[in-house]
């Protein structure tokens, strides 16, 4: 989780009124296929925003440009989609292309964090007070799509996100369908419900996913409806709707409402790093387990993840004292 959510120059934000973009990076120019302008309230950061949704560096469905777009592949109720998303002046412009681009684009405002209140935080410990005056266009992203976010986290279960990045990827690539639109290279829609229950075995295994996790997502995906009605819930009682699937738990579950939903309180819980960052964060603790996290966390109740991604945004970690986890292979067994 911390490596998701480590800070990242903002190439594109929205703020007073104009839009930060490097200089001397000429714009990208693509006929739309439908386009929509809005105008947040307050500051944007549009990389800050939409960055929980990449899984890493070469991720298929997401690109974030030089020129200060993000671009993002979905599989929307309507089909297969691209946004592109560019900052002009102290608005916001998307831009879609395929069946589902409608969609997208009346999404466009929740996918930004329009559904959210950064207000509703009051930082009760000086390095939160810091982060957020240094990040004012953090709002958290509501996609209003579930599987797009329970598959990759699924993925992540119990390995490196190296290897978890790389599994999404090979999947994605190898079963996925071209992102519609003038996209840049290797952009791709990631499998429809069917197609990732027809993949087999020895593919899974060939993209590093051992069977528990290919099981999980197995078993989600034959029921993909049912779990994609809990985007419409509250994120509470979408997580006992995803949690009644064998093989998703509390750290999956919240992993997923937290992108799906723009939940703000929902903090993850049976993470490898994350209690200990919180606690060395706010007081000091290297050592904090769950429980410990959970009470430094509970003067922010109603906003504790928000406090976790500011903690992680802060880069307060405490230093390494072990080996990184090793990298494993299951199709090299």
């Amino acid at each position: 989780m911390a490596g998701r959510f480590a800070p990242r120059p903002a190439g594109t934000t929205v703020r007073g009124g104009r839009a930060v973009v490097p200089a001397g990076v000429p714009r990208q120019a693509a006929a739309p296929g439908r386009e929509r302008l809005w105008a947040p309230e307050g500051p944007l950061d549009l990389r800050l925003v939409l960055g929980p949704l990449r899984r890493g560096p070469g991720d298929p469905t997401f690109r974030a440009l030089p020129d200060g777009s993000v671009w993002r592949a979905s599989r929307t109720p309507l089909g297969p989609a691209t946004l592109r998303v560019t900052a002009h002046g102290g608005a916001v412009r998307g831009q879609a292309w395929g069946p589902g681009a409608e969609w997208l684009l009346e999404q466009l405002p929740e996918l930004l964090g329009a559904a959210d209140d950064p207000s509703a935080f009051r930082p009760r410990h000086r390095l939160l007070a810091l982060t957020r005056h240094r990040r004012p266009g953090l709002r958290l992203t509501r996609t209003g799509l579930v599987l797009e976010s329970l598959i990759p986290t699924v993925l992540e279960q119990k390995v490196t996100t190296v290897e978890a990045y790389a599994a999404w990827r090979t999947l994605v690539q190898r079963f996925g369908e071209p992102a519609p639109g003038p996209v840049p290279a290797r952009m791709y829609v990631m499998p429809a419900p069917r197609t990732w229950a027809l993949i087999p075995s020895w593919e899974w295994r060939r993209a590093g996913v051992d069977d528990k996790r290919a099981s999980t997502v197995l078993r989600a995906v034959r029921v993909a409806a049912r779990l994609e009605e809990a985007a419409g819930m509250s994120p509470a009682a979408a997580r006992q709707r995803l949690e009644a699937v064998s093989g998703i738990g509390p750290w999956t579950s919240a992993e997923t409402v937290q992108r799906s939903h723009g939940a703000p309180d929902e903090v993850t819980t049976g993470d490898l790093h994350l209690p200990g960052i919180v606690g060395y964060a706010l007081a000091g603790n290297r050592h904090a387990d769950d429980a410990e996290m959970l009470r430094l966390l509970q003067p922010y109740a109603g906003q504790r993840h928000r406090a976790a991604r500011l903690i992680l945004l802060s880069g307060q970690v405490p230093p390494r004292r072990a080996p990184r986890m090793p990298r494993g292979h299951v199709g090299r067994l």
